[in-house]
């Protein structure tokens, strides 16, 4: 059971939701003429003019769409990116409806032009609110300190680390840390997971606490979740980040067998495939003759003067449902030759001077450009492997995690890569944290996101990353 002591989205959520059906009557009643022409209607016997039809069917429509798109949804935890995809896909849909009453209702005499005005004035003005309320209440919760969520972190693992300096850092979600505490050393640590039980019982205020699965025993958690119930907070179970919790698998049994079937994630349905290769088209075009056409020139130049060799390097890389293709590069290495199994290290003697400041800026990766059009990549995406990293990395990843990622086209870019986890893997964790993010991208994929991701591969290329060498 959830508990909702100390928070106002119970009268947040109705206010808008109010306001939103106001502005669309408003807006339907100037825009649309049902004062100009109106005519009456019998509904269940009772006689109604248009305009009182629309009334009812757009507030009728509105509420549902909204639940369908989860529009309302908590302010808290949502991205920026997610809330301008909740609202282009809310005008996406209520566009039809607005124009399925205008089918139904020939009488009505709105112009085509008059009907698409009045959608773009109602989403600029709903939109232009919800991402107003969406940066009032972050500043309420991180400068005024407003609709905060007391919560008590509980367990030793690397999650509860990471929730931990999420509460401490990002003050705009409004959570105040109040309790921490942990069975390993630690110096911000009130004490031990059993000391937790007796801090619980002197405090009234916790609204949430958060517990590492995997660092408590049976019994703690039976006692946490009794203490929950009785105090009426939420209690939270944090997975330890090494195990990768996602919607690829689907289950179904035969009698009584289990059976697993990987799911196609949003990135595969058949309109996404369309829009993200007709976009991935016409970037690579612009890019191949806006940019390559004559950056390729001035590079084969300075390459040529400093080592002997190509200009571009090809190397062997698994796609797509494990299909190999060949990679291209600007060439900036000395060797030409592939070596099976050797990322380029930091200070790596195999990197020419050219090269160095290639690797540094990405600008080596701009000829995977004709890997996209040719259809081996797309322009965003998990990033591409040697064959025989893809095989090693294989071992430490739970195999269906990793068959997942290979069900889409790698990418130039991706979103693990900006999260930082890009180049040479020094630890276990690093392939892990790569293909946590790679199969969020894949189960989340929008345009949005995908213009987003490129933003930000542009602004750390400016900026130059620890990691590309």
């Amino acid at each position: 059971m959830a508990f909702y002591r100390g928070r106002f989205s119970w009268i947040l959520r109705p206010f808008l939701t109010l306001f939103d059906l106001f502005i669309i009557n408003m807006f339907a009643f100037h825009f649309l003429g049902f004062s100009k022409e109106s005519f009456d209607f019998h509904f269940f016997g009772i006689l109604v003019n248009d305009f009182e039809i629309f009334i009812l069917y757009s507030t009728t429509m509105w509420i549902i769409s909204t639940a369908i798109t989860n529009f309302y949804s908590d302010y808290r935890h949502i991205l920026f990116i997610n809330l301008l995809v909740k609202l282009l896909n809310q005008l996406f849909i209520f566009s039809i409806v607005v124009f399925a009453f205008l089918g139904f209702f020939r009488e009505i005499q709105a112009p085509i032009g008059v009907t698409f005005k009045f959608l773009y004035l109602l989403f600029f003005t709903i939109g232009a609110i919800k991402i107003s309320v969406f940066y009032i209440l972050k500043s309420f919760r991180g400068y005024l300190k407003g609709n905060q969520r007391k919560v008590v972190v509980v367990g030793n693992g690397e999650s509860i680390q990471e929730i931990k300096e999420i509460f401490l850092t990002d003050k705009e979600l409004g959570y105040h840390l109040i309790g921490f505490f942990t069975d390993s050393k630690s110096n911000d640590s009130l004490g031990t997971i059993e000391d937790c039980f007796s801090f619980l019982e002197s405090n009234n205020e916790v609204d949430e606490i958060y517990c590492g699965i995997d660092d408590l025993s049976e019994k703690n958690v039976n006692k946490f979740i009794q203490y929950a119930n009785i105090k009426q907070c939420n209690i939270k179970f944090v997975p330890n980040t090494l195990k990768l919790f996602n919607k690829k698998l689907k289950t179904d049994y035969y009698k009584y067998v289990p059976i697993l079937t990987i799911q196609e994630g949003v990135l595969n349905q058949e309109f996404n495939k369309i829009a993200k290769r007709v976009f991935d088209i016409i970037f690579s075009i612009l890019v191949i003759v806006f940019i390559l056409s004559w950056l390729s020139v001035i590079l084969f130049i300075i390459i040529k003067l400093e080592s002997k060799g190509p200009l571009f390097y090809r190397h062997k890389r698994t796609g797509i449902h494990y299909k190999e293709f060949y990679c291209y590069k600007f060439r900036s290495l000395k060797i030409t030759k592939e070596i099976e199994g050797t990322y380029v290290k930091r200070d790596d003697d195999r990197t020419t001077r050219i090269g160095t400041f290639l690797r540094r800026t990405s600008i080596d990766e701009l000829p995977q450009f004709f890997n996209v059009l040719r259809g081996d990549m797309s322009v965003v995406g998990p990033r591409p492997h040697m064959p025989s990293y893809t095989e090693e990395y294989s071992k430490k990843i739970d195999k269906y995690s990793f068959m997942y990622r290979h069900h889409v086209k790698p990418g130039i870019t991706g979103l693990a890569q900006i999260k930082g986890y890009r180049g040479e893997i020094e630890e276990d964790k690093d392939i892990i944290n790569r293909v946590k993010y790679d199969i969020f991208y894949i189960e989340n994929w929008s345009i949005l996101l995908d213009l987003k991701i490129m933003f930000q591969t542009f602004i750390n290329a400016l900026k130059g990353e620890e990691k590309a060498y």
